[in-house]
């Protein structure tokens, strides 16, 4: 059987892993130094879903997973289905959950999803005008409306910082055509959680949660990254928070999109915090998350047949698979990240760190120079420990990442430790 992921991140890493299996041979696309040591790399351009599907035939593909989010946006999905091609992943519509956070927004409100109160602006005057009538209170959330790796939100404690931003994304252009429409949001408090969902576009399965970190130093300090490690599951889902997600968030979801003509199959990240009133959405993923898929996966069983499900519209009818075990991943990030970093150094220990006991290391940003591997962008690796505590996991993926070296290689020293409390 042929299996074809597209992306290039530790996410991929991670989805090619639990796939791995007899009789399976993997693609990726274009993958990583890491990735090759599961599959074999192809390079493409992710923006080009001809691209995709000229290499989806080329390589006689049974199944398709997109990774990222950017293939999904440019309708990939579509595409895929057109050429009646197995692929796992939302249409672009379906994706607008996560593509436009306008879009979203507005979709909750038509279905009662609980969130955050908001004010959509089209322009910079309104954005402005809505920021100063303080209707949704202070500290203030902006958020650039399209796609913006992960780094287009920004909290405004006071109107003069909550000016600066807008004018930053609308006029200023910080992220591009993605701030060309923000929106914004009351501040909502409690402590945030990710709840993922398989789906086939009616049938749901929550396949866990974690609880990521998106600042780059310690103790939640400095400005926000792509994510700095993750761990799973998350101490603050039990059976009965789980039940209210579902009842709340997920199916009132699938059960919208579905209604209104866009079916949404895949995995969907449910972003939450869990306020004093019960979870409340801060943000659809309309995939898996990263660094959090290294922390999910492998889940309690087998991948492949889940994914074929999901591509057939035949998911299994399960509610759930919980995992006993306990996973942390620590993102080793290069120097100056999420700022200005250099790339091409040489990483050693990588062998050191996959041969500790239940130590995982998933490539991000590497690639091969001749013989080495060497770092190829702002975060670099995620190593997973695992074990039956998060204090056995969390010292295992510290040894994991005491074993690798690279010039300018920090990692922040706390992740896990929001379990242990």
């Amino acid at each position: 059987m042929n299996i074809l992921v597209l992306g290039s991140g530790a996410r991929e890493h991670a989805i090619l892993t639990a796939l791995a299996g007899p009789s399976i041979t993997l693609h990726c696309a274009p993958g990583n130094a890491g990735t090759a040591a599961v599959a074999t790399n192809h390079p493409l351009d992710l923006e080009s879903p001809a691209a995709a599907i000229d290499l989806a035939r080329q390589l006689n593909t049974d199944l398709t997973v997109v990774g990222p989010e950017l293939p999904l946006s440019v309708g990939v999905v579509d595409r895929f289905q057109e050429a009646d091609l197995p692929i796992v992943g939302p249409t672009a519509a379906a994706a607008r959950l996560e593509t436009s956070k306008a879009w979203a927004k507005e979709f909750m409100a038509r279905h009662r999803v609980p969130t955050a109160r908001f004010v959509v602006a089209d322009t910079e005057a309104d954005a402005l005008t809505a920021a100063r009538s303080e209707s949704l209170g202070w500290p203030l959330v902006v958020k650039a409306d399209g796609l913006a790796a992960g780094k287009g939100v920004v909290l405004a404690s006071d109107p003069g910082e909550a000016d600066a931003t807008i004018r930053d994304m609308m006029s200023l252009g910080r992220f591009g055509a993605a701030g060309a429409r923000v929106v914004l949001e009351e501040c909502l408090t409690g402590p945030e959680v990710s709840f993922f969902v398989l789906t086939d576009g009616e049938r749901t399965m929550a396949i866990g949660t974690a609880q990521d970190h998106k600042r780059v130093f310690d103790d939640d300090r400095g400005p926000n990254t792509g994510g700095m490690g993750a761990f799973s599951p998350s101490p603050l889902i039990d059976e009965a928070m789980a039940a209210r997600v579902t009842a709340e968030i997920v199916r009132p979801v699938i059960d919208g999109m579905r209604a209104e003509g866009h079916p949404y199959r895949g995995f969907l990240y449910c972003g939450l915090m869990l306020t004093a009133r019960g979870p409340k959405v801060i943000e659809f993923n309309a995939r898996l998350g990263d660094p959090e898929t290294q922390v999910l996966l492998p889940l309690g069983e087998p991948l492949l047949p889940l994914l074929q499900g999901v591509a057939a519209g035949s998911l299994p009818s399960r509610d759930a698979i919980r995992s006993e075990r306990k996973r942390v991943g620590v993102v080793v990030a290069s120097g100056g990240y999420p700022g200005e970093f250099a790339s091409g150094k040489r990483i050693a220990g990588l062998d050191d760190a996959a041969a500790l006991p239940d130590v995982r290391v998933f490539h991000a940003g590497t690639k091969f120079s001749n013989r080495d591997v060497v770092s190829a962008g702002g975060r670099v690796l995620t190593v997973v420990g695992e074990g039956t505590t998060f204090r056995d996991a969390m010292a295992r993926a510290y040894a994991g990442v005491d074993a690798i070296r690279f010039d300018g290689a920090f990692a922040r020293s706390d992740i896990g430790t929001k379990a242990l409390e």
